[in-house]
């Protein structure tokens, strides 16, 4: 038994931390790091699907493979900057089609398939479901037409904030600056050009007591909250202090019927691996976001102490259940 995790170089712990916790189980990992190819990774593909990779790590017979963790990509980034454009284009897309064509012919569990993600990541989708599962799902309008936004505006008496549907920044000086959800003034309602460009999000603004990481691995899920009121620049977006309040993450229960929305919206999605946002409310409604299919976990591992990497352990060595397609939506 061979679990091939997918990622980068420059990953953080996590890859590390599920690593360890497969081999306490005896299993071996492989660990492939996308940047590494084509550049300093070899991988050979036959017609069958068989093959092997060859890198830092060893050499890896494919047919040796029982399931991949596919964590992140960042194949061809090593194909140097400088190249002619019109061949470095295609040296990339060609390194893709490669990694994606291979993990699509191993015929192995994956958490998870990459075409299961890229579904799962449409947020239309996931409100829609959400929705039709019960959940409480913030009013939303999803346009590039200012007059939509005024008029949306105008029906929400509490006020509208903004966003993008993907993790979005712009460079300042050699400086990430992250676009965080952001609530939109009546000045800014009036000055809405470059909406013509670059769709956005606009969402009833919601009260927030406090909010939730909801991280669910195969049928566990485990939840933390925080109070992101705490601190003034926080309170629209908790990821703005996301470094002050990292130790501040606490153990939180799930209501009982909101536990159980949470996996049938996994079922829909066919995911094993999901990262919930909600807003609690002061009168203790629980609001959905979102959930990111490639959502991030170490912080959590520390603060307050979620078992993230011994839950995806148990799923990839089969030890725990595993959704192998979305399933039909199924509402009481």
């Amino acid at each position: 038994m061979t679990i091939l995790i997918v990622t980068h170089s420059q990953d953080n712990e996590a890859p590390r931390a599920v690593a360890r916790a497969l081999e306490s189980r005896g299993t071996r990992v492989y660990r492939f790091n996308t940047d590494l190819f084509p550049t300093d990774l070899q991988l050979s593909l036959d017609e069958a699907g068989g093959g092997r990779l060859s890198g830092p790590e060893g050499v890896l017979e494919l047919a040796d493979v029982t399931a991949v963790w596919y964590r992140r990509n960042a194949t061809g980034s090593r194909i140097p900057q400088d190249m002619d454009p019109q061949l470095r284009a295609p040296s990339v897309e060609e390194s893709r089609r490669v990694v994606f064509g291979m993990m699509a012919a191993l015929g192995v569990f994956q958490l998870d398939a990459l075409e299961v993600v890229r579904r799962s990541e449409h947020k239309p989708l996931q409100l829609k479901l959400a929705r039709e599962l019960g959940m409480d799902v913030p009013r939303t309008l999803m346009t590039n037409d200012p007059e939509a936004v005024r008029a949306f505006a105008a029906s929400c008496p509490g006020g509208v904030v903004t966003k993008m549907m993907a993790s979005f920044a712009v460079y300042e000086k050699g400086q990430e600056q992250v676009v965080f959800t952001t609530p939109l003034e009546a000045k800014q309602l009036e000055d809405l050009d470059g909406l013509e460009l670059c769709p956005m999000t606009f969402q009833e603004r919601v009260v927030k007591a406090m909010e939730l990481r909801v991280t669910v691995v195969g049928d566990r899920v485990m939840a933390a909250s925080i109070d992101s009121q705490a601190l003034p620049r926080a309170r629209e977006d908790w990821r703005r202090e996301g470094a002050a309040l990292v130790s501040a993450w606490k153990h939180y229960t799930l209501p009982e019927p909101l536990h159980a929305q949470v996996l049938k919206l996994m079922d829909a999605l066919g995911l094993n691996y999901g990262a919930f946002d909600f807003i609690v409310t002061p009168e203790g409604r629980h609001v959905f976001l979102e959930v990111n299919p490639s959502g991030e976990f170490m912080w959590l591992m520390k603060h307050p102490g979620l078992p993230v990497d011994e839950a995806l352990a148990d799923v990839l060595s089969g030890r725990a259940m595993r959704r192998l397609a979305p399933r039909p939506l199924t509402v009481p």
